[in-house]
């Protein structure tokens, strides 16, 4: 354990060495308080560290990883890229390391977390933010019915056929939070309180998130949640994010981009940059903003089907939910061979659009490769974590792909790295057996 500590401490002392002493011991202990057991990977619980703590995101990119990403390469960077900023913490460690970020996020909630972890705060104006959302809230009386005229049937009680997310008492102040906030003068003020009243919802509502979506709780017609938990929970939320901002404000960098959209479209918009580091969403045909309906829902951040429909459409073509069109121009061997396999298996297959939307997955890919090559110098890195996934027994070998069509968007692979081994849907038999692969690319 401590060899292992004193091995990264030595990566984050070598990368901070051109900091000033403040934002270096910043930097020392924020990293101190993370555990750097097993993979840095994409799956290591990071829930309970500073910022990460102010939502629960399953599968973020844990700090190491991102440390050992900037410590892999030949010259420290002095911007960093996420085309798929997620929890952000990407760019939040690249923040203390005294490296500028740039990140590409499409979800709005997720890239109002985002901006709301990287923004600087004076916490007693936060503070004064805070005492005067909850003082016009205990005045405002909203009808859930109204607020969220374009949402699902399903959120509020009664519901559709006896089932509903939240109990209809506990929506009115959860809402009238919502609208106390929309109130606030100062966007960051709203952004982070927002987020932090987001961060209560599922444990506020009968169902639970898993990286198979949401399902209703065991037992949830019994289980009894009264609205004065919502404050309870709203203001415990902030105080440990003004905690964190007091602790850990004082980071080495302290600008960023964010560009919010899709990230096949939006790198255009981005200023050059020396590194790219992130995780797309995996081919495995499940469809990411599933998992967060009820804040988009509950926080206005939807407010029509079209709103939704419009979102999904505008992420990686990852998943057959919805219908859209899945042409693609994506050629590489291993593609080609692993189209051919599917499409003689399509019998076996769930959805008969899947060897489509593989390949239109790879397009997709190939545009991000496009679009960070234009962004980027002669010499420059690029680090993705990839997933693969099966279909019919078929494997889908995500690495390997990418790395084919590197090419021809102009870099030339350095690297596989194998990361961690991925349980197989049920219907594959659920064995550890799909690969997520670090590919490291330089461009040309």
């Amino acid at each position: 354990m401590e060899a292992l500590r004193d091995s990264l401490g030595l990566r984050v002392d070598s990368l901070a060495d051109e900091l000033g002493a403040g934002p270096r011991l910043v930097a020392q202990s924020w990293f101190a308080r993370h555990e750097f057991f097993g993979p840095a990977s994409t799956n290591q619980d990071s829930h309970d560290l500073p910022f990460q703590r102010w939502y629960r995101f399953k599968e973020a990119f844990a700090p190491r990883a991102v440390v050992e990403a900037f410590s892999a390469l030949p010259m420290r960077p002095q911007t960093c890229i996420d085309p798929f900023g997620g929890s952000g913490t990407t760019s939040l460690t690249a923040q203390f390391l005294g490296v500028r970020p740039t990140t590409v996020e499409v979800n709005p909630f997720l890239a109002d977390l985002i901006e709301a972890k990287l923004t600087t705060y004076v916490p007693n104006r936060l503070i004064r933010a805070f005492r005067t959302v909850v003082d016009a809230a205990a005045d405002i009386e909203p009808d859930p019915s109204a607020v969220l005229a374009g949402a699902p049937s399903t959120f509020v009680e009664p519901g559709v056929a006896g089932r509903w997310i939240f109990n209809r008492d506990v929506a009115v102040r959860i809402l009238a939070y919502r609208l106390a906030i929309e109130g606030l003068e100062d966007a960051t003020h709203r952004r982070l309180l927002r987020v932090l009243l987001g961060s209560t919802l599922i444990t506020l509502s009968n169902v639970v998130i898993s990286g198979k979506g949401r399902r209703y709780r065991s037992g949830w017609t019994r289980r009894a949640v009264r609205p004065f938990e919502v404050g309870r929970l709203f203001e415990a939320a902030v105080l440990r994010a003004i905690e964190d901002i007091v602790r850990f404000g004082r980071r080495a960098c302290l600008d960023f981009t964010l560009l919010r959209g899709d990230a096949r479209t939006a790198l255009s918009q981005s200023d050059s940059v020396d590194f790219a580091l992130f995780s797309p969403p995996y081919p495995n045909s499940f469809d990411y903003t599933d998992i967060y309906n009820v804040e988009l829902w509950m926080l206005g951040y939807l407010r029509t089907g079209a709103d939704n429909r419009a979102l999904r459409e505008a992420t990686l073509r990852s998943h057959v939910q919805i219908h859209r069109s899945f042409d693609s121009a994506a050629v590489s061997p291993l593609l080609t061979e692993t189209l051919d396999l599917l499409n003689a298996r399509r019998d076996q297959l769930w959805d008969a659009k899947i060897p489509q939307m593989v390949s239109a997955y790879f397009d997709d890919m190939t545009a991000v490769l496009r679009g960070l090559h234009r962004v980027m110098p002669a010499g420059g890195s690029v680090m993705m974590v990839v997933g693969d996934s099966q279909y019919a027994g078929v494997p889908i070998d995500v690495a390997a792909i990418c790395a084919e069509m590197a090419d021809g968007c102009g870099f030339a692979l350095k690297g596989l790295s194998q990361m961690r081994s991925m349980r197989s849907s049920a219907q594959q038999g659920g064995a550890h057996e799909l690969g997520e692969t670090l590919v490291h690319l330089t461009c040309e």
